[in-house]
């Protein structure tokens, strides 16, 4: 047993300092947004998928581009608009002649064949299009034709989408929602911040990032984070989060006359392995109720919705997601 401990402290220790080193590569590109940088990294190495929210101009693509050039994974973009089809994404098959004259189908794989696929502005695309990327992020694999084609490993979507308000846009269907593991939104800069990138991004030449992690390691890591115990006030905190956040569980009387429809379990994995990636890549052996509080807003947000009422009311999400972590501080 000690042994098992010894080993899994020594590569925590390894793998917390890359984390840093990539946090840095970063950090040395994309100004001012430390806890998205943060909570990107921390999706990745939970082995899930992130959705990017803000309005355009606020180097969400940068950030994706970024982290497949830190984290050294092959990275492809597709910009979704409102003519994309669902081929164009997973690809398709071709008829094709042989030279000994026989016809036969070949496959011929799409963009989603790639490490980290950016889906830049998501829902500006149809729910027919949408909805193409719901088995590649469950699953790992796509089926085209009835065959099952294997995604390459690791596989990450990251996804930015434009405030819903905006025109030309379709929200996303909650079975898509919940297969992303964390919500980031990402907001306007501060005015020091804003001035450091206004200073730095005009000049002759512009930073590039360095590559700090394989692949490897990345998987590594991925694979760590699951090691990582948590204990049972830990576990017993994130219960109390998901199950309070559901109208016919909550024991809490405002979500229960807020609340449509709140997180199933998958928002419980997500925040059991968040918590777990948020520890090590501060280089702790195990995740805190600070950690499960600290990531309850990016989990749950996209996990919920509120009724007609509370929404008429002025009622938010995030509102009632302070109230549930309440109960647990």
């Amino acid at each position: 047993m000690q042994d098992i401990t010894a080993t899994i402290e020594n590569a925590a220790g390894v793998a917390s300092e890359r984390l840093r080193t990539a946090r840095e590569n970063i950090g040395s590109v994309v100004y001012g947004q430390d806890q998205v940088v943060e909570l990107a990294i921390t999706a990745i190495l939970s082995g899930g998928h992130a959705l990017l929210v803000g309005v355009p101009g606020l180097a969400k693509t940068l950030l994706v581009e970024t982290l497949g050039t830190v984290l050294g994974l092959d990275e492809k973009r597709v910009q979704f608009t409102p003519d994309l089809m669902p081929g164009d994404i997973l690809g398709s098959e071709v008829l094709e002649e042989t030279a000994k004259g026989k016809r036969e189908f070949r496959f011929i794989p799409g963009p989603v064949f790639t490490q980290l696929l950016m889906a830049d502005e998501i829902n500006r695309a149809s729910p027919r299009t949408q909805s193409a990327l719901l088995q590649a992020m469950q699953e790992k694999m796509v089926t085209i034709a009835g065959v099952p084609h294997s995604l390459p490993k690791p596989f990450h979507v990251l996804a930015t989408q434009n405030p819903i308000e905006q025109e030309g846009t379709y929200p996303l269907p909650e079975a898509q929602l919940d297969r992303f593991l964390l919500r980031i939104d990402v907001n306007f800069p501060t005015l020091e911040t804003e001035r450091d990138i206004l200073v730095r991004t005009t000049g002759a030449s512009d930073a590039k990032a360095k590559k700090a992690i394989t692949p490897k390691q990345l998987i590594e890591m991925q694979a760590l984070v699951r090691k990582l115990p948590v204990g049972e006030n830990v576990l017993e905190a994130i219960l109390s989060l998901v199950r309070n956040a559901r109208p016919a569980q909550s024991e809490i009387e405002s979500v229960r006359n807020q609340v449509s429809w709140g997180p199933g379990p998958r928002a419980g994995q997500a925040l059991m392995l968040a918590s777990r990636a948020r520890a090590l890549i501060d280089g702790r052996l195990s995740p805190s109720i600070d950690d499960v509080l600290a990531l309850a807003q990016p989990v749950l947000k996209h996990r919920m919705a509120l009724n007609f009422a509370a929404r008429a009311d002025g009622q938010s999400v995030e509102s009632v997601i302070e109230t549930l972590k309440d109960r647990i501080r």
